[in-house]
C-alpha cells in the first residue's frame, strides 16, 4: 500500500495480515466510529481496510502508533500537509492526468501539463520544508523525510527543474502564430499551415485597409510564399461563422494568401492539413493545433518525454501516500474532538511475548463517546488476559453492559494495533492476528438452518479459523435454544477454546456456565476460565465488572423488586 515500499502504515514486508470479516467489524461498532471520521466513502473504505487488516506483529503495531503520535501533537504539520495533498489530489483528479484519450498527444494539453508538474514540483519542495521539523520521532514519517529528501537532492530532480523552467520559458514567449492557408481557382480555402512561431503579438489594423495593402503593395498578389512580415492584422469576429474560405473574404488578414496552389517549401509542406467544407470558425483552434503538432513535432516530443520521465517521481509515488497520512489525519481529528470534550485516550503499548497478554486500565466504550452527551457519564472498567484468565464468562443483569464491555475489548485491540490511541488510561497488550467475533445473526440469514444450526456452523468455522494469538469474542451464543441444550454446547465450546488457548470473552446469561469454570479448567489445563460478573449495588446496574462467582438468580429478583412483581408484592392488598 505504500510508495515503492515506502510507506507509513507498514515498516516492511514481512508481516502477515488476516482481514476481519465485514460482520466482526460490524459487531464491534467500527462502521459507526469510521463514519464518524469522514463522510467521504473512498476514505471510510481506506480505513476500514486498515483497520481489518490485522496482524500480531508488534513492531508494525508500534511503528504506527509512534507515526500517530507524531500526527496527533504537531497540528501545524498536520494542518500543512493536508494543504499539499489537497492540491496534489485535486491535480490528479481534475488536471490532465486525469484524462486517458488521444487528446494527451496535443501540444496544447503538454503545454498545460507543464505547468501542472511545475505545481508538483512546488508540492514536493514545500513538503521537504514542511517534514523538517525537528520535533518529528517517528520512524514512519523519518523515513518518508529522507524519501523526499533524496528525491530533491538526486541530480535527476534538479534536472526536471531545469528542464521544466526551460520549457516553460521558452512555452511563455509565443504570442502568436502565423497561419498561411491555400486556396483555390474560386478563392475558396483548401488547406493551411503554419508559417511562424512569433513572440510577439500581431496588432489590430482596419479590414479595408488591411485587404487593400496584401493586394496592391508590391505588384498586388506576390509570386511566392514566403513571409515578410509586412501584412497587418485585424481580429476575426467570433460571432461569424462559415468556412474557412469565407472567413477569410471577411478580412482574415493575418492570413498569407496563395491563389496558384501549394506552398512548395518542404519544411512548410509539412504542415499543411487538409481542410474540410462547411467547417466552421468554432473548430479552427483545432486545425492550428494539428498545425502546429506537425511544425513543432520537435518541441511536443521533448516536452511529452519530458514529462514522462518525471511524472512517476512527482506525481505517482507521493500520490499513493495520501490515503496513509489521510488515514491519521482523519482519526487525528477525531481523537482531538473528542478528547477537548472530555473523554480519555492514551497511546497503546505493544508487547511481544508477555505472560500478560492485555492490562487495560479504566477502559471504556468508545462508541459511547458517539452517543452519550457528558462525558461524565461513561463509565471505566479494568481487565486483564494472562495464564490465569485466558477465558472470561461474563454474566449480569439484562441491559447491565455485558456486551457493552466485550465490545469495548474489541475495540482496544482494533484500534491500537491501527496505531491509534484508544479510549483508556492505559492499555498494555501484546497485538492478535485477528478478532473473530460470535454475535446474534440476522433473522433472515438463519431461515434455512434455523437460528441454533446457524450459530453452530458459523462457531466451528470461527473455531478453525482463529488460533492461540487471536481475540474471540461471543454475545450471547446459542441462547436461542432451551437452556439444556444451549448449556450443553456452550460447555463443550469453551473446553475447546481453551484447549487453543484463545483469548475469549463469552458473555451469557447460563450463570451455570460460569458456575462451571473451575471444573472445565481442571480437564483442560493450561490456559483457565474465569467468572466475570457485572456488578449490581442494589439491583441498580453499575456497568462495573470484575471477576467473581456470578450472582445466579439474585438479578431476575432485584428486577422483579423493581417493578412490582414478586408473589408478595403481587398478592398484597
Amino acid at each position: 500500500m505504500g510508495s515503492k515500499g515506502i510507506s507509513i502504515l507498514f515498516p516492511d514486508g514481512n508481516a502477515k495480515f488476516t482481514r476481519m470479516t465485514d460482520s466482526a467489524f460490524h459487531d464491534l461498532g467500527l462502521d459507526s466510529i469510521c463514519k464518524e471520521l469522514t463522510s467521504d466513502a473512498k476514505e471510510r473504505k481506506y480505513i476500514t481496510g486498515v483497520i481489518s487488516n490485522m496482524t500480531a506483529d508488534a513492531d508494525t503495531a508500534r511503528f504506527r502508533q509512534e507515526v500517530f503520535a507524531d500526527i496527533l501533537d504537531l497540528s501545524q504539520l498536520r494542518k500543512k500537509i493536508t494543504e499539499l495533498f489537497e492540491r496534489l489530489e485535486f491535480m490528479k483528479s481534475f488536471g490532465s492526468l486525469a484524462k486517458k484519450t488521444e487528446e494527451k498527444l496535443g501540444i496544447w494539453y503538454l503545454l498545460h501539463r507543464l505547468d501542472e508538474l511545475d505545481d508538483y514540483i512546488k508540492c514536493v519542495e514545500a513538503m521537504r520544508e514542511c517534514l523538517s521539523d525537528e520535533r518529528i520521532r517517528s520512524r514512519g514519517l523519518i523515513r518518508f523525510r529522507e524519501h523526499i529528501n533524496g528525491i530533491y537532492e538526486d541530480s535527476c530532480f534538479a534536472q526536471m527543474r531545469k528542464d521544466i523552467s526551460e520549457l516553460k520559458l521558452k512555452a511563455s514567449e509565443i504570442r502568436s502564430v502565423t497561419i498561411g492557408v491555400n486556396v483555390n481557382d474560386r478563392f475558396e480555402a483548401t488547406s493551411m499551415g503554419l508559417i511562424s512561431v512569433n513572440s510577439k503579438p500581431f496588432k489590430k489594423s482596419g479590414i479595408v485597409s488591411n485587404f487593400a495593402d496584401a493586394l496592391s503593395s508590391k505588384g498586388g498578389i506576390k509570386d511566392d510564399n514566403e513571409w515578410n512580415g509586412e501584412m497587418r492584422y485585424h481580429e476575426i469576429d467570433r460571432s461569424q461563422s462559415g468556412t474557412p474560405g469565407a472567413i477569410f473574404q471577411k478580412g482574415m488578414g493575418f492570413l498569407a494568401m496563395q491563389t496558384t496552389g501549394a506552398f512548395v517549401d518542404a519544411k512548410v509542406r509539412q504542415t499543411i492539413v487538409n481542410m474540410p467544407d462547411d467547417d466552421g470558425m468554432n473548430n479552427s483552434t483545432f486545425y492550428f493545433e494539428k498545425v502546429m503538432n506537425k511544425m513543432l513535432d520537435t518541441l511536443v516530443k521533448r516536452l511529452s518525454d519530458t514529462l514522462s520521465k518525471y511524472v512517476d517521481v512527482a506525481v505517482i509515488n507521493i500520490s499513493r501516500l495520501i490515503p496513509e497520512f489521510t488515514y491519521y489525519i482523519r482519526f487525528a481529528e477525531f481523537i482531538e474532538k473528542y478528547s477537548e470534550a472530555g473523554f480519555a485516550f492514551c497511546p497503546a503499548k505493544a508487547v511481544s511475548g508477555s505472560e500478560c497478554s492485555m492490562n487495560a486500565r479504566s477502559f471504556y466504550n468508545l462508541r459511547l463517546a458517539l452517543s452519550v452527551e457528558n462525558a461524565g457519564d461513561i463509565v471505566f472498567n479494568d481487565l486483564k488476559f494472562d495464564s490465569e484468565h485466558t477465558v472470561y464468562i461474563l454474566t449480569g443483569a439484562n441491559r447491565g453492559g455485558k456486551t457493552t464491555v466485550t465490545q469495548a475489548v474489541g475495540l482496544l485491540f482494533a484500534l491500537a494495533q491501527g496505531g491509534i490511541n484508544v479510549a483508556a488510561k492505559s492499555f498494555e497488550y501484546v497485538p492478535v492476528d485477528c478478532i473473530y467475533t460470535h454475535f446474534p445473526a440476522d433473522e433472515d440469514k438463519t431461515i434455512d438452518l434455523g437460528r441454533l444450526g446457524e450459530e453452530c456452523v458459523r462457531f466451528k468455522q470461527l473455531y478453525a479459523d482463529c488460533t492461540a494469538d487471536s481475540l474471540l469474542l461471543l454475545n450471547e451464543s446459542f441462547s436461542t435454544t432451551s437452556f439444556e441444550e444451549g448449556y450443553f454446547i456452550a460447555r463443550d465450546s469453551v473446553r475447546a477454546i481453551l484447549k487453543k488457548r484463545v483469548r475469549t470473552i463469552y458473555n451469557t446469561h447460563m450463570h451455570k456456565l460460569a458456575a462451571d469454570v473451575e471444573e472445565m479448567n481442571e480437564q483442560t489445563g493450561g490456559a483457565k476460565a474465569s467468572s466475570l460478573v457485572v456488578k449490581s449495588d442494589g439491583g441498580k446496574r453499575s456497568f462495573k465488572v470484575e471477576v467473581a462467582a456470578p450472582e445466579g438468580m439474585s438479578y431476575a429478583r432485584d428486577i422483579a423488586q423493581k417493578y412490582g412483581v414478586t408473589y408478595e408484592m403481587l398478592t398484597s392488598g
